[in-house]
């Protein structure tokens, strides 16, 4: 499907706002304390540029900032900056 749907938009900010929340929450298994900070910077402000873009109804580029928000998402899982288990949010491994 070549299409970026409504009902598709609230699934990716569903699922990333969830990951999102567990990222927060997780601990981080390094001594990259500024960085896991700067990674949630970068996030929080891809998510928050998604929902301007969808408010002015800018599909293409409100997925594309979920997408970047979950890239930096699933970058700082694999470094142990958020250690996170659920491989249905994010690219890890759910076996702890």
């Amino acid at each position: 499907m070549n299409i970026i749907t409504a009902e598709k938009l609230e699934k990716y900010f569903s699922v990333t706002g969830k990951a999102i929340e567990l990222a927060k929450q997780s601990g981080n298994r390094t001594s990259l304390v500024s960085e896991r900070s700067d990674f949630l910077d970068m996030i929080s402000r891809y998510f928050s540029d998604a929902k301007h873009f969808q408010s002015q109804g800018d599909m293409v580029n409100a997925f594309a900032c979920l997408n970047y928000a979950h890239g930096w998402l699933d970058a700082g899982a694999r470094l142990g900056i958020f250690d996170v288990h659920d491989d249905s949010l994010f690219t890890v491994d759910g076996k702890e």
